[in-house]
């Protein structure tokens, strides 16, 4: 219980710091640009119409639930907006401390909260995304599940286990530099991992454990459920999973506070 309490007690302690400076990231992830923040609407908007122009115009997948037949786009639309959020908090994450060795040189900089700002910022941007989906909704269907009020419940399990990952990524990757340049390699075939271009049902059932294996694969299903079919949480699975994300979270923060001493020296 240790470790959990004294990463609470560093979050609680630099949480100004934490929201100082993923307002700064925000911002500076579009200065100098023509649309600034507009970006975190019209960048999943094209890859949105890319994406359903391909599978939808092209390959033509049919998505049949209990509740009728729903849009290609929304669910295409539900599943990238997850991945979105995860990919673009892991890909940021291997030169958190590499890139920034003035703050390592600083013995009073907690270097662990570069992870929850690197986390907290794509969230931001993934909420712009979940905006347009509910609201996309609401114009092709008429209407917004009730569920959809469970959109932060579902995605807390998600959100720990993406921070976990930060954390565990950022104090690796001084060691082993490969982590860096293979981490493109690994989100792109998670991408065809998880089920965003397809339906879970459509997997083969001998290689379906397999999936639940990522992540990616739970956020999705729960995020479809509440947001598109309107279907309550599995409470009893939301709960393991939460509790597997908390377990998880505690260990990648013991890890990375393990490997944190040793940082200056290699960089």
């Amino acid at each position: 219980m240790r470790i959990w309490t004294e990463m609470l007690r560093s979050l609680w302690r630099y949480r100004h710091m934490i929201m100082h400076l993923t307002a700064s990231q925000l911002i500076q992830r579009y200065r100098g640009s023509l649309l600034g923040v507009l970006w975190a609407l019209v960048q999943p908007l094209l890859m949105l119409g890319i994406y359903s122009f391909v599978f939808g115009a092209i390959f033509r997948p049919r998505w049949m639930e209990a509740g009728g037949e729903t849009s290609f786009t929304l669910v295409l639309f539900c599943g990238l907006t997850a991945y979105g959020f995860f990919s673009e908090s892991l890909s940021r994450s291997p030169a958190l401390i590499t890139g920034n060795p003035n703050y390592v040189k600083k013995i009073i900089f907690p270097l662990e909260v570069l992870a929850v700002t690197n986390v907290l910022a794509a969230f931001v941007q993934s909420l712009a995304g979940y905006g347009i989906l509910l609201l996309a909704e609401w114009w092709l269907r008429g209407f917004v599940p009730w569920t959809a009020w469970l959109l932060p419940v579902a995605i807390l399990p998600f959100f720990l286990i993406t921070l976990a990952l930060s954390w565990i990524f950022a104090a690796l990757s001084v060691y082993l530099r490969d982590i860096e340049n293979m981490m493109g390699l690994m989100l792109s075939g998670l991408m065809f991992l998880s089920p965003v271009f397809y339906s879970l049902q459509a997997v083969p059932e001998k290689v379906r454990p397999f999936f639940y294996l990522n992540p990616v694969t739970w956020v999705v299903e729960d995020l479809r459920r509440v947001l598109l079919w309107g279907e309550g949480l599995n409470w009893k699975v939301w709960l393991l999973q939460l509790i597997a994300a908390w377990i998880l979270l505690g260990l990648a923060y013991r890890l990375f506070k393990k490997l944190q001493p040793g940082f200056a020296d290699v960089l």
